[in-house]
């Protein structure tokens, strides 16, 4: 029965709900009625209790608090409230923080000095970092790290540019000199069908060929020997003809006033026969080895 009562309950449409609802015929499960949030109120009695339990019965210098009002302005000459300031106002707000800061350190450092306790750092003050050593080595380390890498990165993009710098020139130069070869190539087209009957690229070629040929010559005439053949002309002399000056003139065929007949037939002293070094000796000794290599590479 009770299944079937829920079933009739949730076949039923929104209208019929609220109905049955209102006339409290609905069973507890279904809905659930939320109680009052109860009210708040200040119990001071009971917050002064809990504060002198746990307070505790220290001098000034252990527990250093100082409750104070702003310090008075030297513009206008009276101690700005926290009335006259407007919390909007960051400009305001901060120098309400800054007065009261700054009263309180008027306040607290008389006293400090009567109890004889230091406000000032001494010289040879250390004061330990909160890294160890190890840890800001890895931190330079990583630094570094980061610094090369940046490096790296900007020399491979200068030398992309300067490569890509290049091969833009590159082609100018192929496309210009693909140019010419064209206008060439046009020219001399013209030239056979009879077009035309100048031949004005041809002298072009010419002497741009020959201004670089004399631009050449005309730099090396500038630059001249270097020191040191300057100094072997200097002491040796520039020297004489050396090809073709061991030929034969009209002159010196006809002249046989050097002429010995004793050295021509090998009959002087040193130049064969019997007493000299020559002889069979001479005729018998054996080629060298370059010359018998030479005979080898004839024989074959």
């Amino acid at each position: 029965s009770d299944s079937g009562s829920d079933s009739e309950d949730s076949s039923l449409s929104d209208s019929e709900l609220q109905e049955a609802f209102a006339k409290g015929a609905l069973k507890p499960g279904l809905n659930v009625v939320l109680e009052e949030r109860p009210k708040r109120h200040n119990d001071a009695d009971g917050l002064k209790q809990c504060l002198a339990e746990f307070r505790q019965q220290l001098t000034w210098v252990e527990r250093l608090d100082v409750t104070l009002g702003p310090v008075t302005d030297p513009v206008s000459q009276s101690a700005s409230t926290s009335d006259a300031v407007d919390p909007e106002n960051d400009f305001q707000r901060e120098m309400s923080f800054y007065r009261q800061a700054q009263a309180a350190v008027l306040e607290a450092l008389p006293r400090l000095r009567k109890l004889q306790v230091p406000t000032r750092r001494p010289d040879d003050y250390f004061a330990e970092m909160a890294k160890s050593d190890q840890q800001m080595q890895k931190i330079r380390q990583k630094l570094k790290s980061k610094q090369e890498a940046m490096e790296r990165s900007e020399k491979a993009k200068q030398l992309r540019a300067m490569r890509k710098y290049g091969k833009k020139v590159q082609v100018e130069i192929l496309q210009k000199r693909q140019k010419e070869k064209k206008n060439m190539l046009n020219a001399v087209k013209k030239y056979q069908k009879g077009l035309t009957d100048k031949l004005d690229f041809l002298d072009e070629e010419q002497t741009s060929s020959q201004g670089n040929k004399k631009g050449n010559a005309n730099q090396r005439i500038k630059k001249g020997p270097n020191a040191k053949r300057r100094y072997k002309n200097q002491k040796f002399g520039f020297g004489g003809k050396k090809k073709g000056s061991k030929w034969n003139t009209k002159e010196s065929f006809n002249d046989v006033s050097s002429f010995q007949s004793k050295v021509a037939h090998s009959k002087g002293p040193g130049k064969g026969g019997r007493g000299g070094k020559g002889g069979k000796k001479a005729l018998n000794k054996r080629p060298g080895k370059r010359a018998r290599q030479k005979m080898k590479n004839r024989a074959r």
